[in-house]
Order: structure tokens, then sequence, then C-alpha cells
């Protein structure tokens, strides 16, 4: 992996948000990195792009850890699994960047009839969001899943909720790629696995970017992976699914 990582423009590390495991090598691979000299950048599914300026303060000292969970709509495990990532950004004056839709905004497209509820955003709030109108293949692998898990819950807008925050995500991390510096992207395994979602997006938006996936699976016996895994990613982490969780 870290022969491979620094070939690629991106590297979207898939993790399962409740396992240690993820959140671990996570951190070990930046710090690997770093030590290699390998210039990145850092960005997350877990920072909503409307937090960037609180996220920005905080990383340049402008403002306080106490004032940057004031300001940010932090996750509930922020403190015991991404701290330790920006805090180490912050030490080491490295970008983060806050790459997911609002939260509210992805609601919107669910519950108020897909992508056309968008359209009511004033300008500013549309800066927060991949451009509109985004390009959507609801005939994706993982898409397709999504609706056949939730059954007859399930509806196209769903799955366009889901295509949003993966448009946004792509949107971010190519805004602020840059020249010569790694991206490493923090997201759900199931915005990158089977190299779509995210990987999808980034395709589209610039088709010849080299993206390198990691995904995390959980199984009750590691020594073989499981048929249902394979191909989902460039390296799987294979955890038991004994392992601890966060929450």
């Amino acid at each position: 992996m870290l022969k491979d990582a620094p070939k690629a423009e991106v590297v979207l590390f898939g993790e399962f948000h409740n396992n240690p495991i993820s959140h671990w090598l996570q951190l070990e691979l930046i710090l690997d990195l770093h030590k290699k000299e390998i210039p990145f950048n850092l960005g997350a599914e877990m920072f909503e792009a409307d937090n960037q300026q609180a996220l920005t303060a905080y990383l340049s000292g402008e403002i306080s850890t106490e004032e940057f969970k004031e300001k940010a709509r932090l996750w509930p495990n922020y403190t015991t699994d991404y701290a330790p990532l920006v805090n180490f950004a912050k030490e080491h004056n490295i970008a983060f960047n806050a790459t997911n839709i609002p939260r509210r905004y992805a609601s919107k497209v669910y519950k108020e009839g897909g992508f056309d509820a968008l359209n009511t955003l004033s300008l500013e709030e549309k800066n927060w969001i991949a451009p509109l109108p985004i390009p959507f293949d609801a005939e994706l692998k993982t898409y397709r899943d999504m609706i056949e898990m939730m059954g007859s819950h399930a509806t196209e807008d769903i799955v366009k909720a889901q295509a949003i925050k993966d448009a946004s995500m792509a949107h971010f991390i190519l805004k602020n790629k840059e020249e010569g510096r790694l991206f490493v992207h923090f997201n759900g395994s199931y915005h990158s696995n089977f190299y779509e979602g995210i990987v999808w997006y980034l395709k589209t938006y610039q088709e010849n970017i080299n993206v390198l996936t990691i995904t995390t699976v959980e199984q009750d016996d590691i020594s073989e992976l499981e048929e249902i895994h394979k191909n989902t990613a460039d390296y799987i982490i294979c955890v038991p699914s004994t392992m601890t969780k966060t929450y």
C-alpha cells in the first residue's frame, strides 16, 4: 500500500465508522506517508462543506478545541476516531478539507423530490454542494444494492441522496487537490466500494484521474477473504467481526 499510494493522485480510505481498526490504520497511513516525506492533503466525509471555515480556523490555531466543537457539527465519535487525524494535520500544517454536502441538503433530496429540491438553495448554499445538475446513474451496483437492501422502504430518491453526497465529495476532492500532493480522503466504505460512488464521480469529472481505494470488511473467519468481499477495492482490510466497536 505504501508503495502504491504515492503513485496515485487520490486515495479513498473506506472505513466502518465504528471500527477502531479502520481509524487506527488511517492514522498509521498518514504517519507513514509523513515519515516518507510524501506530500499530501487530507479530506473527509465526516466534515460538511459549510463547516470548512471552522475547521480551517481550528487548524490555524485561531480557535480552541472547545470553540471548534461549538462551531462545527462534529460526529459523536469525533474525539476518539477523527481528532487524531485532524490534530496531526494541525501539528504538521497539512490542509484538511471538509468534503461532504451538509446533511440537511441530502435530506431534502430524499424527502422533497430528488435533485430538483436543491434548486431552491441560495447561491451561497450551492457553494457547499457539487455543481448542479449532477450526473447520475441509478444502475450502478452499489445504488441497486441499496434499493434491494431497503426493500419496500426504498425509493430512487434515497439513492439520489447518496449520489449527491458522492458527487459533492468528489467535487471538493478535485477542487482542493494540488499538483504534486497526494489527496487522502476518509469516507464510509460504501461510498467507494466496487470503484463506484465517489470513484465514479471522480472519473466522470476527470476521466484519467489515478485513484487508489482501500476498504474495510468484517468476517467471522478472516483466514480467507469471502467471495462477496473480493474486488471491492485495491486493498481490503479484513477485520474479525468480534472486534470491539467504538459505538
